[in-house]
C-alpha cells in the first residue's frame, strides 16, 4: 500500500466566501475525511491559510500571499493510503472543494525513501 497526497487546488484564491459558506465546506470536508478515515485510509492532512503567507520567487525576492499573477492557490491537502493511484482518485472525486467550477484535486504519490524516481 502506497501514500497519496490529495491537492486541493482553487481557481480563483481571492475569492472570499462568507463565514457560513465556510462553516458549511468545513463539516462536508470533515464529512469526507471522516469516510475515508472509516476505511483505515487518512494518513493527515491539513487546510493552507491564505492569511500571513509569502512567496520567494527564483530571485529570491520575497512577496506576499500565494496570489498575485497565479491563476489557482492550494488551499491544502490530504495524505491517504491507497493501492493505487486510482483507489486515491477515487476518493478525491468526494472532495467538497470540487462544488467550485474550475477547482481541482491533484493526486501525486508520496516517494518512500527507497523509490529511486
Amino acid at each position: 500500500m502506497n501514500e497519496y497526497v490529495l491537492i486541493m487546488r482553487h481557481e480563483d484564491g481571492q475569492k472570499v466566501a462568507s463565514p457560513e459558506q465556510i462553516q458549511v465546506w468545513m463539516k462536508q470536508t470533515m464529512d469526507w475525511i471522516g469516510g475515508i478515515a472509516a476505511q483505515n485510509k487518512f494518513v493527515s492532512g491539513t487546510g493552507l491559510p491564505f492569511d500571513d503567507a509569502r512567496v520567494v520567487n527564483h530571485n529570491r525576492v520575497i512577496t506576499n500571499g500565494p496570489f498575485g499573477d497565479i491563476k489557482e492557490t492550494i488551499g491544502g491537502f490530504i495524505i491517504v493510503k491507497a493501492e493505487s493511484a486510482d483507489e486515491a482518485a477515487e476518493f478525491a472525486k468526494g472532495c467538497p472543494v470540487l462544488q467550485g467550477e474550475g477547482n481541482t484535486v491533484e493526486v501525486r504519490k508520496v516517494a518512500k525513501n527507497d523509490d529511486t524516481h
